[in-house]
């Protein structure tokens, strides 16, 4: 009897989630990652302006909805919401959050999916792909958020201690990787998305841009964003 490919990855799931259940219990991690590494300052450590970008100061950051907001406050110690622009206008929203503890799945960040949903969008072409840096490929999600005639090419990944990982399995296994040497790990969430009807035209020029800001910051500040690259 054949399974299907979905079903395989189900059953799958449904394993990691019970093993992590089971090591939630074993093993209580104690020591925090956060308290061993210098502070992070998000607005010192991403450069206003780097390769073809600076900042847009024109351009304020949407608000999101107060509930939104209080979610978010619990689980982030820090957030950036910077627009930046480039020589022929075009423009890339950046977002980045910051969570000391992303140990459990209460502490977790905020998946974009939910948040663009909980804003009133229409999330649509929800695939996994890579960014292509100097550094090595970067495991990313990309979405579409539709709302009216916006049209929001999104790409994002997540952080947990130094490993570049998606929600789902993959975030699962690393807290438990984590968990096992008994400690808590920090992690954040870095999302770039822009304004255009050409979904695969916005997603080349995001790539560039995740490119130029990669090599922009200082080492330690780009395995927090991105992970070990070769790990």
């Amino acid at each position: 009897m054949n399974i299907s490919g979905a079903m395989r990855r189900g059953v799958f799931i449904g394993i990691a989630m019970v093993v992590a259940a089971g090591l939630a219990i074993a093993a209580r991690p104690t020591v925090r990652i956060v308290d061993q590494k210098a502070r992070i300052d998000l607005e010192r450590s991403i450069p206003i302006a780097f390769g073809e970008w600076q900042v847009d100061a024109s351009v304020a950051p949407i608000a999101v909805s107060p509930d939104v907001q209080a979610k978010l406050n619990k689980i982030y110690n820090q957030t950036l919401s910077r627009t930046y622009v480039n020589g022929s206008g075009q423009r890339i929203m950046l977002s980045i959050a910051y969570g000391g503890d992303q140990s459990n799945d209460e502490s977790q960040v905020h998946r974009p999916e939910y948040c663009y949903s909980s804003q009133g969008f229409q999330v649509h072409s929800n695939v996994v792909s890579k960014a292509v840096v100097d550094y090595g490929d970067l495991v990313v999600r990309r979405l579409v958020a539709v709302q009216g005639p916006r049209n929001e090419p999104i790409t994002y990944w997540i952080t947990i201690g130094d490993k570049a990982t998606l929600p789902g399995v993959g975030r699962k296994l690393t807290q438990i990787a984590y968990g096992l040497k008994g400690t808590v790990p920090d992690g954040m969430l870095v999302r770039v998305s822009s304004i255009d009807r050409s979904t695969e035209s916005a997603y080349r020029l995001q790539d560039r841009f995740i490119a130029d800001m990669l090599k922009s910051v200082d080492a330690d500040t780009r395995l927090r964003l991105a992970g070990r690259f070769g790990a």
